[in-house]
């Protein structure tokens, strides 16, 4: 099993290319199956998670094409011949569901199995199966499947008792082939969704409000093929900046996305950094500085990610004070701070809360990732504690981080990938 390894005390300098969205690029993928031509997608990410999706697609019988380095995909969703995501696939991956919405507009019909469990908390599949009903779709769940049936859907209301992403998503894409018109509700207001409405307005959708609380879907006939680059990846762009942060270096993220950050770079900037946008340039300045500590409450977009909650959870760490972090989202996702702990930090947990006292050094250990985000937050944490910290589990960083290590060695951290 591969593990990290990384050794603290550089500075991190230097220019670092953002990769595409991964919370984008995967519902854009399983959107692909409403069209009745080929789809291209731009700018994609080298994730595992991409492979998953690619993989459920296929077996759905679509046609899946690469070019030379993997950043373009091409989908012909006319050979699909199956309309069953099995357990294999979808287990490793709780985005499959995904193509319950897509396969039911354009099929009449889908069996997507139940994800299984999610370590950082539970995300029920039951707001999927509401909203899809209200607009006609007939739903059971049996022998670990969820069962979808429906002649064409019909538009209708849709109002989310709570903010779900991936039911925003499912429903929007099923919305733009229903007769009549959808109107949504407590939507999310995330960037990867406003990238899907692009995605499916470049196929002929007719939608409206992507990215407020209501969203107004006008179903068409048909959506045809097109051209999609995916938005940039803001919990990367922010994972590289919270690194230049902590170990008083100068970063500048390239081919980022500003407009999609306002909450993180609001921390930044509180924590001490000089932050200088430019375009598609992102730039945190430390200038050697030690941060200061900043309170964190996660809340759906546009307020603070709760994808970012473990790496500033590793910034107060050793900044300057204490912090309070309230995880309002997940109630699994302070597992990272044992681990933290075992490297020097001080972390008190009650209830939903962490509160952080800042220590002046960490000290490097074998640690134990645990999710995606929290393997992020464990790199961090060595970069800046003295001697060696071996990083094990690390499987969860290539679902989300395209060449972490790489990038990271680019602006001088000694990292490295071991068997």
């Amino acid at each position: 099993m591969q593990k990290i390894e990384v050794t603290g005390g550089v500075a991190l300098e230097g220019d670092v290319r953002i990769s595409g969205a991964k919370n984008a690029v995967l519902p854009i993928l399983c959107a692909t199956l409403l069209a009745d031509e080929p789809v291209t997608i731009g700018n994609v990410p080298h994730l595992h998670d991409v492979v998953t999706t690619t993989r459920v697609l296929a077996g759905l019988g679509a046609g899946v094409t690469h070019d030379s380095d993997g950043s373009h995909i091409v989908v012909d969703p006319r050979s699909v011949d199956s309309h069953v995501a099995p357990y294999e696939l979808v287990r490793t991956m709780r985005a499959s569901v995904l193509v319950l919405g897509p396969l039911v507009a354009r099929y009449g019909a889908a069996e997507v199995s139940l994800p299984g469990g999610c370590a950082i908390g539970s995300r029920p599949v039951d707001l999927h199966i509401r909203a899809l009903e209200a607009l006609g779709a007939e739903i059971v769940v049996e022998h670990g499947f969820i069962k979808a049936n429906a002649g064409r859907l019909r538009g209708g209301n849709v109002a989310f008792d709570m903010v779900s992403v991936g039911a925003t998503e499912n429903v929007l894409m099923a919305a733009t082939l229903a007769h009549g018109t959808t109107v949504i509700d407590n939507a999310a207001r995330e960037p990867e969704i406003v990238d899907l409405a692009v995605c499916l307005r470049a196929m002929g959708a007719d939608i409206e409000g992507e990215g407020t609380s209501r969203i107004v879907v006008r179903g068409v006939e048909r959506l045809h093929g097109a051209h999609h680059d995916v938005v940039a990846d803001r919990i990367e762009a922010g994972t590289f900046l919270v690194a230049a942060a902590m170990t008083g270096g100068r970063v500048t993220a390239t081919n980022a996305r500003a407009d999609t950050m306002d909450a993180v770079l609001a921390k930044l900037a509180e924590a001490g950094a000089d932050i200088g946008i430019d375009g598609d340039r992102i730039c945190v300045d430390m200038r050697g500085r030690r941060p200061r500590a900043v309170d964190i409450i996660t809340a759906p977009h546009p307020a603070f990610p709760t994808d970012m909650q473990a790496q500033f959870m590793a910034m107060d760490c050793i900044a300057e004070g204490v912090a309070t972090i309230d995880e309002t989202i997940f109630e699994n996702r302070f597992m990272h701070v044992n681990e933290l702990m075992r490297l020097g930090a001080e972390i008190h947990i009650e209830g939903h809360r962490a509160t952080v006292t800042g220590v002046e050094r960490l000290s490097g250990a074998p640690v134990m990732a645990t999710d995606l985000r929290a393997s992020a937050s464990l790199i961090l944490a060595g970069l800046v504690a003295d001697g060696e910290t071996l990083i094990d589990r690390i499987y969860h960083l290539d679902r989300g981080y395209e060449h972490i290590e790489r990038k990271l060695s680019g602006l001088g951290a000694r990292i490295r990938r071991i068997d």
